[in-house]
């Protein structure tokens, strides 16, 4: 994987906030078609997820006593939010109070879940299957949740059209933009050890800035619009690769990978 002067020169166009496209983020008149019949998932995708997910889950090798409380499908393929860029975000449901040693159980989870979404190109109508392993007891915050195991919505999409404040979207991910254009900048330059650590800053800012915004506004808050805008741009994907590669050539000798 490499990065050449194409990609540098696609960051610094987009790091403009009049040039920042934010028409994925409008709201839609249906649910995704190719997902949905009537508002309800269609019947053959939900087996498939369910069976990925099953499958998946006997990976883990738990304690038998341990089972998955519900299989929810979230994210905005279950709304109207949705756009081509969108995921299949397949939550497994499992009661966390419930676990022993729940500390390390949880890092293993991330892990397993971690390597599974990095290793895997399961796709569901051009839409990339990513799992994620959710505390029953967690709050999730979301505008759709349809239960798979139930085969029910357990909260039924609004097609309210919230106010967005589409300039302040525009600059605030220009701002992370050219972030990200900084860090590759030190990758560029050989910086790995700048690169490596200047990249793993900005990842964990980018999570508190969406965190933030989700507990103060929920899921139309500037501040996961403009994770959406990020994401849908590839931009949290190419910081996380400049993550991994300054990290790998840090580590190389003489600078190479072997």
């Amino acid at each position: 994987m490499g990065f050449n002067t194409n990609w540098k020169k696609y960051i610094e166009e987009l790091a403009d906030p009049q040039f920042v496209d934010v028409d994925s983020l409008k709201l839609k008149d249906t649910l995704p078609p190719d997902i949905w019949e009537s508002g309800r998932l269609n019947p053959d995708i939900s087996r498939a997820l369910e069976k990925i997910v099953l499958e998946f889950f006997d990976t883990l090798k738990l304690d038998p006593n341990i089972q998955i409380e519900d299989i929810i499908l979230t994210g905005s393929l279950a709304t109207y939010n949705w756009s081509d860029y969108s995921d299949v975000d397949l939550h497994i449901l499992l009661d966390f109070n419930r676990l022993k040693n729940r500390e390390l159980l949880e890092d293993y989870f991330k892990e397993k879940t971690r390597n599974w979404n990095r290793t895997h190109n399961i796709l569901i109508k051009g839409y990339e299957v990513e799992l994620y392993i959710q505390d029953s007891n967690e709050r999730h915050h979301a505008n759709g949740i349809w239960s798979i195991t139930e085969n029910r919505w357990i909260k039924q999409p609004s097609r309210h059209r919230a106010q967005i404040d589409y300039d302040t979207v525009k600059k605030k991910a220009a701002n992370f933009m050219e972030a990200v254009d900084h860090v590759y900048d030190d990758y560029a330059e050989k910086d790995y050890r700048q690169a490596h650590m200047s990249a793993e800053k900005l990842m964990e800012r980018i999570r508190k800035f969406r965190r933030a915004g989700l507990a103060s506004g929920g899921i139309y808050s500037v501040e996961n619009m403009v994770f959406k805008v990020l994401r849908r741009n590839d931009y949290i994907k190419k910081l996380s690769s400049l993550k991994i590669l300054s990290y790998d050539k840090l580590m190389s000798i003489n600078g190479e990978i072997y």
